[in-house]
């Protein structure tokens, strides 16, 4: 029979072990450049999407943050929000192939948008928000290939796409999926959201911001009561162990 002294030791082993596992876990979820919300309606219009940027450096703070479009599958009427202390530079490119919409032919389109001049120090993360008039109804997922470069020159690629059936990649690109659209669901404002262009005007920017705050800002809530409520049931877990061990070495004391 085990002494109390050891049984108590490898109880309190294994609590820690089991604590420092899952909250690796937990913390490695987290450390991912991600968009939210996590999903849209195929073709939705006059939306935002935030891209969420944690810096999981202790030494260094992120300095650059470059989000890549998907062109194959272009989102329409890209629309930067000011972010305070970064600068943010867009690239379009020419479409292969135009676009049709009610209000005329798209022939370019945003692939790429570059954040500088501010910090995520250690700690922290910043979100980046983007206006879009019109997001493509042709595909089921858009990956927004991501680089976040610090301050001491280390870049990390968010350039993985996961595999149906695979395990999540290390460094997994933020990615969005396009649901089917509702029967009830409104498109009328398709044509005129594409319409607007990255160069479109600021009334334009001011409604598809306004149109879509609420919808980030319930979604970031979302996210915080889900952290608040996954490192909670961490906790829970943790506690029961140590209460069995406990149990353990009291049935062991009875019987001796």
């Amino acid at each position: 029979m085990f002494p109390m002294s050891t049984t108590l030791r490898r109880t309190g082993t294994v609590a820690a072990l089991a604590t420092a596992g899952l909250l690796t876990a937990a913390g490695a979820a987290f450390a991912h450049v991600t968009v939210h919300p996590e999903s849209y309606a195929k073709g939705a219009t006059d939306g935002l999407l935030s891209f969420r940027v944690p810096n999981e450096e202790d030494t260094a703070s992120t300095t650059k943050v470059q989000v890549f479009l998907p062109t194959d599958h272009p989102v329409l009427g890209v629309l930067v929000t000011p972010q305070e202390g970064w600068t943010a530079k867009v690239t379009t490119i020419k479409l292969k192939k135009p676009i049709k919409t009610d209000d005329g032919t798209i022939t370019d389109a945003v692939s790429e948008i570059t954040w500088t001049g501010g910090r995520i120090r250690h700690g922290q993360f910043q979100d980046f928000e983007v206006a879009f008039g019109q997001l493509p109804d042709d595909t089921d997922q858009l990956s927004f290939k991501t680089l976040q470069t610090y301050s001491d020159g280390n870049v990390v690629r968010w350039i993985e796409e996961p595999q149906k059936g695979a395990a999540e990649p290390e460094s997994p690109a933020p990615a969005l999926t396009l649901t089917a659209k509702g029967a009830g669901e409104d498109t009328s404002s398709a044509g005129t959201a594409a319409g607007t262009g990255a160069s479109g005007s600021d009334s334009s920017a001011g409604s598809s911001s306004s149109a879509a705050k609420e919808s980030t800002a319930s979604d970031k809530s979302s996210d915080s009561t889900a952290r608040a409520l996954g490192t909670a049931g961490l906790i829970v877990g943790v506690l029961g162990l140590i209460a069995a061990g406990f149990a353990v070495v009291r049935v062991r004391s009875a019987r001796s």
